[in-house]
């Protein structure tokens, strides 16, 4: 008797598809129902996003507890696997964060590699990153993201976070805003899937797929986005 995939299965393999993986960033219950709807095959959080929703700046300045209960009713608005960003894991050590993420239902993590705009440690990054594989086993996703074109690192270190990462047991790397022309190098020299960040004003989707990436997010950029066309509308209201 054969056992059904598990949700975590079914989205591992959407990084392997013959298709890129395209993952709008959802920020509440309502904006992940209408990602859902619209097709899309598995959803991910934004951090950023979803502090401001809950009344915080960005920077792992929202609790813990609030924003792993915001992530959990994501979860529970929609059928399709959910992945969240949690910024870089909120101070919780590797075991109670794999425990208390998948107890919300989440199938999938990102976990970036800067504090307090500093880059982590790539050493010590690697032995958190292989910590929560080991708690978690198979039943999450990790996307563990590069800080290094936010804050001052040069390719090289990149290259070699990325490889580190994969080794610690990474399943995607993410060099968040690394430059278009060098993107393809990235790809080239970490191997394996490789998410890049897109935003409604550019760069597409697939200007990205078209230079290595295999997985495609969008972080704030579509609450902002709807957040402008609100603040646009506004006045046309009174």
């Amino acid at each position: 008797m054969t056992t059904a995939p598990s949700k975590a299965e079914l989205f591992r393999a959407m990084h392997h598809g013959t298709q890129p993986l395209v993952l709008p960033n959802a920020w509440d219950p309502v904006s992940a129902r209408v990602m859902a709807e619209a097709g899309y095959p598995a959803i991910a959080t934004s951090s950023g996003a979803m502090a401001r929703v809950l009344g915080y700046d960005d920077g792992q300045l929202t609790p813990a507890a609030e924003m792993l209960e915001a992530v959990a009713r994501i979860v529970r608005a929609v059928d399709v696997p959910v992945t969240a960003d949690l910024e870089a894991g909120y101070g919780l050590d590797p075991k109670e964060f794999a425990e208390r993420l998948l107890a919300t239902g989440a199938i999938g993590c990102n976990l970036e590699d800067s504090v307090d705009g500093k880059l982590v440690d790539p050493a010590e990054q690697a032995d958190y990153l292989c910590a929560v594989r080991a708690a978690a086993g198979a039943d999450l996703v990790i996307n563990a993201r590069i800080d290094n074109f936010l804050y001052g690192g040069d390719v090289a270190d990149a290259i070699a976070r990325g490889r580190a990462y994969r080794r610690a047991g990474a399943d995607c790397v993410y060099p968040i805003f690394a430059p278009l022309d060098i993107f393809q190098h990235l790809a080239n020299e970490i191997g394996g899937p490789l998410n890049a960040h897109a935003s409604p004003n550019g760069p597409t989707a697939s200007a990205l797929i078209a230079l290595g990436a295999t997985r495609i997010s969008y972080g704030t950029s579509l609450q902002a986005f709807t957040t402008d066309v609100l603040r646009e509308l506004l006045p046309e209201l009174i």
